[in-house]
């Protein structure tokens, strides 16, 4: 039944939009920068609004599950993969524009051509997503930050689709923007494209800034072994990383999954799998809960199946 409902979404999508990127079990391990992960059922990659509403629309009317994912950044994917329609909004569906001291763009743009645009634009306020591994629509689904700046601060609207394909247009006071949060976390919403207004800043001086930010990134992170970035949020009053440390558990493995003996707030990938990485987490979690009181709360997105999982 869920078979036959995947083909017919597949048979209908490429009739209604023949140059509608499809891949069919497409194995998610190249498209998380953790390489971890089984295939997806079905893989969309849109490159406009209007495929994407398409993909929604009648992946709705056909009762198939979706899953919608960016760059993969933040994103661990179990070994049995996802079920049914997973859609990625990464460089297919890119693009700025630039007017005065506003940028519109593309939720597939990376953070880091954001970054540079602006900064070429003589517009500050992001320099700290210059080094950000993500997309746009990625960092303003989840509030992605890093030293001290976060996109809520530079968000002025942000537009998209419900699941089934309605519209929506949100300012930043509707985004409910905190820690690593926003309100399309808990409604499922798909960005397409943000609107962000920036101070005004001196090219040279941005680009410098940004310069040095990514040393310092480059000096402290473990940015040349496959991670998902931080692993936890950080809890209330210290630094998951600091915790970690101090229960001992740098340099930590569980089969081929190992806490970065660089910066313990970053669980790695050494060639294992989904489950080491999980079983990782699992067991950093129960050591600082124990010693410390505190339970660290993932900042990774989990989808997908264990091994061994089939659909019904």
């Amino acid at each position: 039944m869920f078979e036959t409902s995947l083909r017919a979404l597949e048979a209908r999508l490429r009739e209604r939009e023949p140059g509608l990127h499809l891949e069919r079990d497409a194995v998610m391990a190249g498209y998380t920068t953790l390489h971890l992960g089984g295939p997806a059922d079905l893989l969309a990659h849109p490159s406009t609004p209007e495929q994407l509403r398409l993909l929604l629309t009648e992946s709705h009317d056909a009762g198939v599950p979706v899953t919608v994912i960016g760059h993969g950044s933040n994103l661990v994917v179990r070994d049995g993969g996802v079920r049914g329609l997973v859609i990625r909004v990464c460089r297919e569906m890119d693009g700025l524009e630039v007017s005065g001291d506003r940028i519109r763009v593309m939720a597939g743009t990376m953070m880091s051509v954001l970054a540079m645009t602006a900064a070429n634009s003589n517009l500050g306020g992001l320099t700290f997503a210059s080094g950000i591994p993500g997309t746009v629509g990625g960092g303003v689904y989840m509030n992605a930050g890093a030293y001290e700046g976060e996109m809520s601060q530079v968000v002025t609207l942000v537009e998209g689709f419900d699941m089934d394909g309605t519209p929506f247009r949100y300012t930043r006071p509707e985004m409910r923007f905190s820690h690593r949060y926003s309100r399309l976390m808990d409604e499922r919403k798909i960005v397409t494209q943000v609107t962000f207004q920036l101070p005004q800043g001196k090219r040279a001086e941005l680009l410098a800034e940004m310069v040095e930010l990514n040393k310092r990134r480059a000096e402290k992170q473990p940015l040349t072994i496959p991670s998902a970035g931080s692993t936890f949020k950080r809890p209330v009053g210290g630094y998951a990383s600091q915790l970690i440390d101090q229960c001992g558990l740098k340099g930590y493995s569980i089969g081929k999954a190992q806490v970065s003996e660089k910066h313990a707030g970053f669980l790695v990938n050494r060639g294992g799998t989904a489950a080491d990485f999980l079983a990782l987490i699992a067991h950093v979690q129960k050591v600082v809960h124990e010693q410390k009181g505190i339970w660290l709360e993932p900042e990774v997105r989990i989808i997908g199946e264990d091994v061994g999982v089939t659909a019904v």
